[in-house]
């Protein structure tokens, strides 16, 4: 038998997909993983999380009113508009 360089049946290419099919293994492996985690922490929107975000936008809206970004006539349409949404 011959031990050393090149002596398998693969060969160096034989090497080769083994290395690239390694890590495309593993780089599924991480996918699936990064998936199924993304889906559990991911939120969903439900009504409870929907008045809250509206309570937020209006939260927001007013700040921004009070730093002086927006002026009042664009506050009050932007008021109104948030209110029609409900």
């Amino acid at each position: 038998m011959m031990y050393g360089y090149g002596s398998s049946a693969w060969g160096v290419g034989g090497w080769i997909i083994m290395a690239i099919l390694m890590v495309v293994f593993w780089a599924t492996v991480v996918t699936a993983i990064a998936l199924i985690f993304r889906r559990r922490v991911q939120p969903r929107m439900t009504p409870d999380s929907r008045a809250r975000s509206h309570g937020s936008a209006l939260q927001i809206l007013s700040e921004r009113f009070a730093r002086g970004e927006i002026d009042e006539a664009e506050y009050r349409a932007r008021r109104a508009t948030l209110h029609d949404v409900e």
